[in-house]
């Protein structure tokens, strides 16, 4: 029943109309120090993470060595390979938000600067572009 309701109300919010130019919604712009942030978190995760990688691989291994035992440097080894494709994905995540924004480029108009900001603050938080996003939505906030 829940999940009936839950539907109906998510079916009459989408087919609203909504007579508002996303120039007037300016979400990205809005949010541009919420998108600034993440960018920086991933910024700090492609940093973190190989170095968590290496630190854990050689504790590892440098257990099951002195262990002397076959079976725990197998499944150091394993331990350290789904840690890497781990790390590698994390890795990669930028590369896959910009893959997603370049299928949204396909929109025209105001849309496109509105998903430029977003893409800028993620990909590269410390750039011109989302620094000045970032002035401007820090001075209606406190307007």
């Amino acid at each position: 029943m829940k999940l009936k309701v839950i539907s109906f109300i998510l079916l009459v919010i989408l087919f609203l109309p909504l007579n508002v130019s996303a120039a007037e919604l300016n979400f990205c712009g809005r949010t541009a120090p919420i998108w600034q942030f993440v960018g920086y978190f991933l910024v700090a995760l492609k940093i973190v993470i190989p170095l968590i990688i290496i630190v854990l691989g050689v504790i590892d291994f440098a257990t099951a060595v002195v262990s002397s035992d076959d079976k725990a440097i197998s499944s150091a080894a394993k331990g350290l390979f789904k840690r890497l494709i781990i790390g590698v994905v994390i890795f990669f995540i930028p590369t896959i938000v910009d893959l997603v924004f370049g299928f949204i480029s396909n929109f025209t108009g105001d849309i496109m600067s509105e998903i430029a900001t977003c893409e800028e603050c993620l990909l590269s938080p410390t750039g011109n572009t989302c620094e000045d996003s970032v002035d401007v939505a820090n001075a209606e906030a406190n307007q």
